[in-house]
């Protein structure tokens, strides 16, 4: 998911030592800073390679090397402190003892449910996608009924939220919240969020809520169903469930799919087969040669196409945890 304008400058912000970044914040506009705050403030984990991304349009732009970032809403305050003074940066940083986004994640969920529930779906998804993933299926399940599927389907689609939109919707729960000054922008896989809620919820629950989002977006639902297992969690199924799978899966669409799976996996796979089998499927695998990292997704994607089918069709469970399993 490509990061956003701002998201890129906080990340590089927080790249440098105190000594080069603080001349730097020091030719920011206070609107300017209150938007990296924004966009500081709601960001969690970024990928790998997004970094990677990141560092290199930086290279290719300063021809410069950087340090490894090492985040936080702190390390941005403490160089607005020594590039503009305490009085300043206090007015730009200290605003509110909380976000509104902290102030919603400490909420009881029937509460924020009971404020959101007339409020519009996209508005509603936008919350829930920078809630973590428990909080957020509770606050979906004290949702009515017929508003869950239509914010699971509009958090499956989203791909970017304006950061003061979310402190919008804050305030409704907050009435001391004081209203966003910037429209910062935050990138959002929608899938994989919608996919981690999901998780979360109650089996049955999950069931009946996909069951409804595919009657008016089935491709969303799909996508969602697709998000919620990796080819990894193939793991939690017992030897008689791998061999109901096994069969519906052609050797050669196997064995590239194991090209770059884990030694576990590899090892309860073969398990499950006769010896004769799983030596014919070692020797294609240890012969396979280079291949594009694509294709094997593609075959990993088809297995567990091919389970989730199984499942629907109740030969198999693909249950594991209850609780974080759908």
């Amino acid at each position: 998911m490509p990061l956003t304008g701002p998201e890129k400058a906080v990340l590089m912000l927080l790249s440098l030592d105190e000594g080069a970044a603080a001349p730097i914040v020091a030719e920011l506009e206070p609107a300017e800073l209150r938007k990296l705050r924004e966009v500081a403030v709601m960001m969690r984990a970024v990928p790998t390679t997004a970094l990677d991304e990141v560092y290199g349009e930086f290279v290719d732009r300063s021809q410069e090397a950087i340090a490894v970032p090492r985040g936080g809403v702190s390390y941005l305050r403490r160089l607005a402190q020594r590039a503009l003074g305490e009085t300043r940066s206090q007015e730009i940083f200290v605003d509110s003892p909380q976000s509104g986004i902290e102030r919603l994640a400490l909420a009881p969920p029937t509460s924020v449910a009971a404020v959101l529930e007339n409020e519009h779906p996209q508005l509603i998804a936008a919350l829930l996608s920078q809630l973590e993933a428990a909080r957020a299926a509770r606050i979906l399940e004290a949702l009515p009924a017929e508003l869950q599927p239509q914010v699971l389907g509009r958090l499956g689609t989203m791909t970017e939220v304006p950061a003061g939109m979310l402190d919008g919707v804050a305030a409704a729960v907050s009435a001391e919240l004081p209203p966003a000054e910037a429209e910062a922008s935050m990138s959002v896989d929608g899938i994989a969020r919608a996919a981690g809620l999901v998780r979360k919820l109650d089996k049955t629950v999950a069931a009946t809520m996909l069951g409804q989002l595919n009657q008016d977006q089935s491709e969303v639902a799909s996508e969602i169903r697709r998000a919620l297992y990796s080819f990894e969690d193939l793991k939690s199924l017992d030897p008689k469930a791998l061999r109901t799978l096994l069969k519906e899966v052609q050797n050669d669409r196997l064995v590239l799919a194991l090209k770059t799976a884990s030694d576990a996996l590899k090892q309860q796979i073969f398990a499950s087969m006769s010896s004769r089998a799983a030596e014919y499927i070692k020797d294609d695998l240890s012969n396979l040669g280079s291949v594009r990292l694509t294709e094997v997704e593609a075959a990993q994607r088809e297995i567990v196409e091919a389970a989730l089918r199984l499942e629907a069709e109740g030969s198999i469970s693909l249950g594991g945890d209850g609780d974080d399993m759908v």
